[in-house]
């Protein structure tokens, strides 16, 4: 419960949010001391979540980082219906009424963003219910047991296919179904004709060719899957890894985490400035008083402060809906406004449309961070902002600024972005060269996997899979294999003829 007080000003500052527009599920407070609110930080914000230790190594990194000034959680929300949020304790009350201010626009974008349209609106529930399944998991089969295996699954949790939920990519099938398919009586297309012209049209040799092309194909489909490279590494691994019941069970809770998070990961700086720019709308318009107006300015600077080598999401979301709506407001976009020439005209280009509102609140249910950057940072933001890109130079040992040409700045935020910067790996084949062994590929994109990383990874997906694992990838830009066996990490270069055949095996599979 909130103190009265506070309560007076959660009121308070729901109207204002409610009628500058905002749209949210019931918000419930709760207010925390710094242990507390690490704690809860540490499971991601669901207490209720099952044990493990990585959970603890974050709660005394947390609590590390305060003790030695290096961070501070001022509030934390959650994506729920109702909404979940809370308050630390020793936050003095204009930080409370930022905060508040600030958690109802990020409820307003977990309401409306439709990337956060897939989530499970009762995921607190949802979490306490995996926390009970696990416990009775480590109870049933041996605490060990169970967390050797959750380390396994959580190494991999990455391993999703994270546009999925919008894109049905292919039907789920277990094995066994596939199996049964096989089965079926092959058939091959013929061409419609007269019985009199059929021997003409479909001549029996042609017919018969067909016919074992298709038989040949299904054997080869039969020996290897799945039909095509699959995103989703960990639903493959629940479809046809060899697991136990309770094991099936825990890489799919594994998953369907991973795929809660999801969207917040790809809004970040879109969810970030979107709630920077209400708290600032409420408090400067509304909710702030003259005698809080040093403690807001102090407080809101520190949000939006900078430091080299680190993309601040709050700074970068919050001028980026500034200047859409700015634009919006003048006019200034469109062909008429793309095409002219004229410096001194476009500077001082005002047409008063007025939509700069709309088009923000337009933006925030439809985007995300790739397009939100990918559509509105302008050559005009790059120059304004002075954004570049840099390099270490190895002769003076010094960061030195690479290039400002904003076109080469937003293709380098995009792809730290696409992927949320993490490889892409791909299941190519299930029963690699027909030994129910896993062969996974990496697409490489210009950076090479980190070895022991790789190495590490792969060794969990072998306990998983029960067999050796592959994965093909290029390192020092030689195509390369990694493999672990059980026993030990094998590393070998591709030849061109073993890559060609592995590359014919999938095409057909």
């Amino acid at each position: 419960m909130l103190p009265p007080e506070l309560a007076g000003i959660k009121a308070e500052i729901r109207d204002y949010a409610e009628e500058f527009g905002l749209d949210f599920y019931d918000v419930i407070f709760n207010i925390l001391d710094f242990d507390g609110i690490n704690e809860v930080a540490s499971y991601g914000g669901f207490p209720t979540r099952y044990p493990h230790w990585r959970f603890g190594m974050e709660y005394d990194r947390l609590s590390k980082g305060y003790s030695y000034g290096l961070q501070k959680i001022y509030e934390m929300v959650i994506n729920n219906d109702p909404c979940y949020a809370y308050l630390l304790s020793a936050n003095n009350f204009v930080d409370q009424k930022i905060v508040m201010a600030h958690v109802y626009g990020h409820c307003d974008f977990f309401k409306n963003n439709v990337w956060f349209s897939k989530t499970n609106r009762k995921m607190v529930d949802e979490m306490a219910n995996h926390g009970i399944r696990v416990r009775r998991y480590m109870e049933k089969f041996g605490l060990e047991n169970v967390e050797a295996f959750l380390d396994a699954c959580l190494s991999i949790e990455n391993l999703i296919d994270y546009h999925a939920p919008f894109i049905q990519r292919k039907e789920e099938r277990s094995r066994t179904v596939l199996d049964k398919e096989e089965e079926r009586p092959s058939q091959t297309r013929k061409f419609k004709s007269k019985e009199y012209m059929n021997d003409y049209i479909n001549p029996r040799e042609y017919i018969e060719a067909q016919l074992k092309k298709t038989q040949e194909a299904m054997q080869r489909r039969k020996k290897s899957f799945p039909e095509s490279p699959q995103k989703d590494v960990l639903q493959f691994l629940i479809e046809y890894a060899p697991l136990e019941d309770w094991e099936r069970d825990i890489l799919s809770i594994i998953r369907e985490e991973s795929y809660y998070f999801t969207p917040q990961g790809q809004t970040k700086i879109m969810n970030e400035g979107w709630a920077t720019y209400w708290h600032s709308m409420i408090m400067t318009r509304r909710c702030l008083k003259d005698s809080e107006l040093i403690d807001y300015a102090d407080h809101h600077s520190g949000t939006l402060g900078t430091r080299p080598g680190v993309i601040n999401p709050y700074k970068v979301g919050l001028e980026l809906f500034r200047d859409i709506e700015e634009r919006w407001n003048k006019g200034r976009f469109g062909k008429e406004y793309n095409e002219c020439e004229n410096i001194a005209e476009k500077k001082k280009w005002d047409k008063n449309l007025g939509l700069g509102r709309e088009k923000i609140f337009e933006v925030r249910k439809i985007y995300n961070d790739v397009t939100f950057i990918d559509t509105f940072m302008t050559e005009d933001f790059c120059e304004n902002h002075k954004l570049f890109t840099y390099h270490f130079n190895q002769e003076t040992g010094m960061y030195e600024i690479a290039d400002r040409d904003y076109r080469k700045v937003k293709a380098k935020l995009l792809f730290s972005l696409t992927n949320f910067g993490q490889p892409l790996i791909y299941a190519v084949d299930g029963n690699y060269q027909n030994r129910g062994e896993l062969y996974l590929r990496h697409q490489h994109e210009g950076i090479d996997l980190k070895q022991d990383y790789a190495r590490d990874t792969l060794k969990n997906i072998q306990t998983i899979w029960r067999r050796p694992v592959y994965i093909e990838t290029r390192l020092k830009d030689e195509p390369t294999r990694i493999g672990f066996d059980g026993k030990e990490v094998i590393e070998e270069k591709i030849e061109v003829k073993d890559k060609e055949a592995e590359k014919e095996s999938v095409e057909t599979s």
